[in-house]
């Protein structure tokens, strides 16, 4: 069973990465949101003139969209971690409702699951 005082140090704990996530959200929205322009050519049109030129600017903003789904799930988690704190559930897993192991929730502060459920569920997923 966790102390207040720990329950506290996840809580100051996840608020800060979901403010790190948060702010990367919004920095890769905005660079998500530029398209592939840049004025490379010299020209009127955003549009790179060179091939190579238009496949980096391709991939990198696949890159920034890959970035921004994974920032924003790791946001969504820490919130959902915040909720199991505000409803006493924080720690506990949510398979089998056995306390987490302190050491997975300090690698991982929003687990929601123990390292045994996680294996099962990551297996069930892969099927």
């Amino acid at each position: 069973m966790m102390t207040r005082g720990e329950i506290e140090a996840y809580r100051r704990r996840l608020q800060a990465l979901a403010a790190r996530y948060q702010g990367g959200v919004s920095r890769l929205r905005g660079e998500a949101s530029h398209g592939l322009g840049g004025d490379s050519g010299g020209g009127i049109s955003d549009v790179p003139a060179h091939l190579a030129d238009l496949g980096n600017a391709s991939y990198e903003e696949e890159m920034n969209l890959t970035l921004l789904e994974t920032q924003e799930q790791l946001f969504e988690e820490c919130d959902a971690a915040l909720a199991r704190i505000a409803t006493g559930a924080f720690g506990l897993c949510e398979e089998c409702r056995r306390p987490l192991a302190a050491g997975r929730l300090q690698a991982c502060p929003y687990a929601r699951h123990c390292v045994a459920c996680a294996r099962k569920l990551e297996s069930q997923a892969v099927c």
